[in-house]
């Protein structure tokens, strides 16, 4: 079946001599790969490798075969020209880090058309915005209602998080915990919007423990999720 949709890039794996491996999202299917035939031999064409990078936002004419084989595409354009994104070092970074997220936390072959709005406009926020330094953190905590574990918020006001619960509680637990100061970093970024996040004021160590902690939330929510390799990249880029 042809389909017409939005698409965001996961990640883009070398096949051959003159292939690509391509792992994107789409609005209109949920999570597809594809099989990019002689795309690195060819310099014309509908379908081009620089298209193709993380996070780039597509619009795809691709046939659809849903066997759960490599797919096709058609025709690819650029649907939101990123201005900073792909240049600035820090969002670039980032945005490496987070494709990499992304790719080991969806695996939904589904129409997702909240998660796709999601990261769309996530996306272009960080594309249009200076003040970035607290994004990834914050798209990683509202990512988890999506992926489906966001933080039982009923006793927020307990002075620790299991993170193996996803739960606030009274007392440690034999769990890894947030607690102390980087808990308190991690609740105010709970219920607020992407504008808000600058006023959130954090010192270059509570960054970095709070993503690691986040990362490995993800690890003990998800089955077989691996931790990035981009994170040691995005952490020496914070420092």
């Amino acid at each position: 079946m042809q389909v017409t949709t939005k698409a965001i890039v996961l990640t883009s794996i070398k096949y051959g001599d003159t292939s690509l491996i391509v792992k994107i999202f789409t609005e209109s299917d949920g999570l597809k790969s594809y099989l990019l035939r002689g795309i690195l031999a060819s310099k014309k064409g509908k379908v081009r490798k620089a298209l193709f990078q993380p996070l780039t936002q597509l619009e795809l004419v691709a046939n659809h075969r849903n066997k759960g084989s490599l797919e096709s595409i058609k025709e690819a354009k650029l649907h939101y020209n990123y201005q900073t994104l792909q240049t600035n070092i820090v969002k670039n970074a980032m945005a490496l880090f987070l494709a990499e997220m992304l790719a080991n936390s969806i695996h939904e072959q589904e129409t997702n058309t909240e998660l796709f709005g999601f990261l769309e406009a996530s996306l272009q926020w960080l594309d249009i915005h200076k003040e970035i330094a607290n994004f990834h953190l914050y798209f990683l905590i509202v990512l988890t209602k999506y992926l489906g574990f966001y933080p039982d918020v009923q006793t927020i006001n307990a002075p620790y998080f299991d993170l193996q619960e996803g739960e606030f509680i009274s007392s440690p637990s034999l769990n890894p915990i947030l607690s102390g100061e980087n808990l308190l970093f991690f609740k105010s970024f709970l219920g607020i919007k992407f504008d808000a996040i600058n006023t959130i004021k954090m010192r270059k160590n509570n960054r970095q423990e709070l993503l690691q902690s986040l990362v490995l939330y993800y690890e003990l929510q998800l089955q077989g999720f691996r931790k990035p390799r981009s994170l040691a990249v995005l952490n020496e880029v914070f420092s």
